[in-house]
């Protein structure tokens, strides 16, 4: 019961993230599941069936406070559907002993991704409204959907920062764009994953967790992406994703255990660091937001009884 009762914490707090910064409930979810000794065909499995629920409920959510742009849906979702569909037979045939350390290398990539990308750079916004071509779309979905099928996440990681890089849609609408196409890519992976798992390894009880904990989630995060500072959620998300899969690797390789927790104190304090940085970033650019609107709004009316006396003459 306690270990259910985690793995729903988890979905919810992944949905939270993932609906709100456009990535990491895959990845985060598989982490967890990696953590605690799941296969990783299995483990992705999991997720993807746990994610046509809770994709769905994201789509939904999103769709009603006006975040997502259909036309990128359809144009991304797809070829994102084709890509998990691959992914996810080939993981499937792939040896347990060989996925394990494949699958969390591709998530401390992923992982470093993000915490580089969102803790240096933040978002782009200068290029807002210009169209998205399919030809940048279509190949960024099948390796995205690709991705995602064999990382166990990789769907928003890959797709998020790729469409804000653009700077051609507003970040409130690459996030649930994205959260939603996704609903595509978990029905195509548990597709791939039936074709080559069956339901071997696949325990319903985590599953139902998982979507419990994301449905609750869902509409708060579609909700909170209109406030909350992706910056630093995206720095905090990166930093537990390296961590996480750093500790898995190190494992895996037999490395001693103090040579584990040294470097496992070492990415926390850079992470920490990551983060802090991050927040910093995000007030400085609300100030000087704030200052630049300042300028454009000029200088207030007098509203002294001697200004208004002398406005009248």
């Amino acid at each position: 019961m306690k270990t259910l009762i985690l793995i729903a914490l988890v979905g919810l707090g992944a949905q939270l993230v993932d609906g709100s910064l456009g990535m990491a409930y895959g990845v985060t979810s598989t982490t967890l599941l990696l953590a605690i000794g799941t296969n990783p065909a299995a483990a992705s499995a999991t997720v993807h069936l746990a994610e046509v629920g809770t994709t769905l409920a994201s789509g939904l959510s999103h769709w009603k406070f006006g975040n997502v742009d259909w036309k990128v849906v359809a144009r991304i979702g797809v070829p994102g559907a084709v890509g998990a569909f691959i992914g996810a037979t080939f993981l499937s045939w792939l040896a347990v002993d060989l996925a394990k350390p494949l699958i969390s290398i591709i998530l401390l990539a992923l992982g470093l991704y993000v915490l580089l990308r969102f803790t240096f750079r933040g978002l782009r916004t200068d290029r807002i409204g210009t169209p998205l071509r399919k030809r940048f779309l279509a190949p960024l979905g099948l390796v995205a959907g690709f991705v995602d099928a064999t990382g166990g996440g990789g769907w928003g990681p890959v797709g998020t920062p790729a469409i804000l890089a653009s700077g051609r849609m507003e970040p409130r609408k690459v996030i649930g764009s994205i959260d939603t196409s996704e609903f595509f890519v978990a029905v195509a992976a548990s597709l791939g994953f039936f074709v080559g798992l069956g339901t071997a390894g696949i325990d319903t009880q985590w599953v139902v967790a998982l979507l419990l904990g994301g449905l609750i989630a869902a509409p708060i995060a579609a909700y909170l992406v209109r406030i909350v500072p992706p910056r630093v959620l995206g720095s905090a998300v990166g930093g537990l994703i390296v961590l996480t899969n750093t500790r898995t690797l190190l494992l895996a390789f037999d490395v001693a255990d103090v040579w584990v927790s040294t470097a496992l104190w070492a990415i926390a304090a850079v992470w920490a660091a990551a983060v802090a940085w991050s927040i910093n970033a995000h007030l400085v650019q609300r100030r000087e937001a704030a200052a630049e609107a300042a300028v454009v709004e000029g200088p207030a009316e007098p509203t002294t009884p001697a200004a208004t006396g002398a406005a009248r003459h």
